[in-house]
């Protein structure tokens, strides 16, 4: 992973990140809040050696001294040391647990121990320190004396005594923010990185491409207008959302110059990709530039195109083509001028047959004919063989896919699904992408469910 797609993926994802840091953060105001107050009390020892008054001893002396340090800094936390304070002080605390208090460092080259002792009390902090380093001095003499009771070699000295602390050490609300800050950043990161690889939706009209093979027609913005006015009024609307089909509008000129597709089905994978928006507003664009269109509701199961114009869908594609109205009675007009419907009708109990028949293929030929564009809003592929059976008998289909909602999978079977009845995948679109200035509307405006045919 290269540079530029790692932020990629942490803009895409900054949400996450963000969510984390703060969680990360709020631990760490937790566990200083319940964490028991310690306070620390040091003490320092002097470490020193007889030494004669020549140059030699006395570098001897010194040697001596900083070879004794490593095994006092054992002694001072040793359960012997511990015992002696513990029935000084008449401590209500084992050996144990006062040793867990105590700890002893010395800074290499030096004959100096530094002791430190952290307690919930800084009284009892203080004077556990002060009596521990007092009987270590005791202990190192009795060590250090030799049997005939001359003068040892080695001695310690207090070279500073402990004092009361009048703030606790732990907790350390600024360290414990710092850590809780670092440990959110590396965690969001984590976190959005692996989102990222176990992300298997669209997120690119590059991913369109890829997975399907066909050339990106368009991208289509989220908008919240959309839930309660479906269409568009293109005139003199110049939104985001408006520009998107104007362009998509532009770009299906371009698919096939010398024969550019005038029937043209509407799809996606699953339901809920914004598909009869889609189609409706595709209708609408190519209305704006004086283009006689005519727009088929396909999905005889769940029609929902006929609704958001508002046509009555009593009676359109499913009565045309079992006969029992012609074409002309069951075309209907819409306010916008050059846009014609024909509803789904009523919902029959065969709608794949009927998509099947040379009636529905006849159909399609005679509105080519009288139409200077078809758009059919059909059927999600995976859910059931309309739109495939649609797409086999039009110029071709346009595949949708949601923004990060469509699986790949799902894509690459719907566009098996297209080719295994030989039709034409003239393009894709990515649907409900999200806009820079956020003004989305978050989509669930497409019905939410299909019964598969049997």
């Amino acid at each position: 992973m290269d540079l530029q797609s790692f932020l990629k993926i942490l803009r895409l994802r900054w949400i996450t990140v963000c969510a984390t840091i703060v969680l990360a953060m709020l631990a760490a105001i937790v566990i200083t809040a319940i964490t028991t107050p310690l306070y620390k009390s040091s003490t320092r020892l002097f470490v020193s050696t007889y030494a004669g008054s020549s140059l030699s001893d006395t570098y001897q002396g010194n040697l001596l001294s900083q070879e004794r340090i490593s095994s006092y800094t054992i002694l001072l936390t040793g359960e012997a040391l511990a015992q002696r304070t513990v029935n000084a002080l008449h401590l209500d605390m084992s050996t144990q647990a006062l040793r867990k208090e105590i700890s002893a460092r010395s800074k290499t080259g030096t004959v100096l121990i530094d002791v430190d002792v952290l307690d919930p009390s800084p009284i009892r902090a203080r004077d556990i320190a002060n009596t521990l380093s007092d009987q270590f001095v005791k202990m190192v003499r009795e060590l250090e004396t030799p049997a005939d009771g001359s003068l040892p070699d080695t001695r310690v000295v207090i070279e500073q005594s402990a004092v009361a602390a009048t703030v606790p050490t732990v907790p350390n609300l600024t360290q414990n923010l710092g850590l809780g800050l670092v440990a959110g950043v590396l965690l969001g990161i984590a976190f959005a990185l692996g989102r990222s690889m176990l992300d298997k939706t669209v997120k690119r009209p590059e991913d369109l491409a890829d997975i399907t093979g066909a050339a990106i027609v368009g991208e289509i913005p989220v908008d919240k207008a959309r839930r309660s006015a479906p269409a568009i009024s293109f005139g003199n609307e110049n939104s985001r959302i408006a520009e998107s089909f104007r362009k998509l509008r532009t770009n299906l000129s371009f698919l096939s110059v010398d024969n550019p597709p005038r029937v043209i089905v509407i799809t996606s994978s699953i339901p809920n990709d914004g598909k009869s928006i889609t189609a409706i507003n595709i209708a609408l664009a190519l209305v704006e530039v004086e283009n006689n269109v005519l727009l088929i509701d396909g999905d005889m199961r769940r029609p929902v195109a006929g609704k958001y114009l508002n046509v009555d869908g009593a009676v359109g594609l499913s009565t045309v083509l079992s006969g029992a109205v012609s074409l002309g009675d069951a075309l209907q007009e819409t306010p916008f001028s050059g846009l014609t419907v024909l509803a789904a009708g009523a919902t029959p109990p065969n709608p794949s047959e009927l998509l099947a028949s040379h009636a529905a293929k006849n159909l399609l030929e005679e509105v080519r004919g009288k139409f200077d564009y078809v758009i059919v809003d059909s059927c999600p592929l995976l859910a059931v063989t309309d739109a495939a059976l649609l797409a086999a008998n039009a110029d071709g289909a346009l595949l949708l896919g949601r923004y990060g909602q469509t699986k790949r999978d799902q894509l690459k079977n719907a566009t098996d699904a297209l080719r295994n009845v030989g039709a034409t995948l003239l393009g894709t679109i990515l649907t409900m992408t999200p806009q820079r200035d956020r003004s989305a509307y978050g989509g669930g405006y497409y019905y939410y469910g299909y019964r598969r045919s049997s």
